[in-house]
């Protein structure tokens, strides 16, 4: 059960409720995420902002993007992000035989070299929070300087996101 109150379009400060807005538009349920974000609006506003800004506006290939996502959300153990990004990730052309090996991807054979650099770089990033010269390195043999900076945030972004889901126990309204 979250531990704040999941807020409903009623409830909520008018500056926000155009993020709901544009759910019901879109004939999708308000995420859970949202409606516990909504309680402080400025940031549940600059927070969907980011997000669509990485997930509809960025350059870097949405298969590698997810690749990343779902790897952020794994080593969280964030269950919520998990489930949300893998019908992502597979419309982004992920195959689920790649999903199925992100827990252990560096023994796989699933992953090619760019994939690999990019999982190797989010792993050092995610958790250690610096990438080694090395890694680096590699992963610049696959991508520009600009898709490395959004690779960067959007590890940054969905480890927050994992972290908030995790520590407020938003419930995933996948399973209402």
């Amino acid at each position: 059960m979250a531990r704040v109150k999941m807020l409903e379009k009623g409830e909520v400060d008018p500056s926000i409720r155009e993020v709901y807005q544009q759910s019901e538009d879109r004939g999708t349920k308000v995420l859970n995420l949202f409606k516990a974000l909504a309680h402080s609006p400025k940031i549940a506003r600059d927070w969907n902002r980011l997000g669509i800004t990485l997930l509809y506006k960025g350059y870097l290939p949405p298969r590698l993007r997810e690749l990343a996502i779902l790897r952020v959300g794994n080593l969280a153990r964030a269950d919520y992000e998990w489930t949300h990004h893998v019908p992502i990730g597979l419309k982004a052309g992920l195959r689920q035989e790649q999903i199925d090996a992100l827990p252990g991807w560096s023994d796989s054979a699933e992953f090619d070299e760019q994939e690999s650099a990019v999982l190797r770089y989010t792993d050092e990033v995610a958790v250690g929070i610096r990438a080694s010269d090395e890694t680096f390195a590699r992963l610049k043999r696959f991508l520009s300087e600009r898709e490395i900076v959004e690779l960067t945030v959007t590890i940054g972004y969905y480890g927050m996101v994992s972290r908030t889901l995790e520590a407020l126990q938003v419930d995933n309204e996948l399973f209402d």
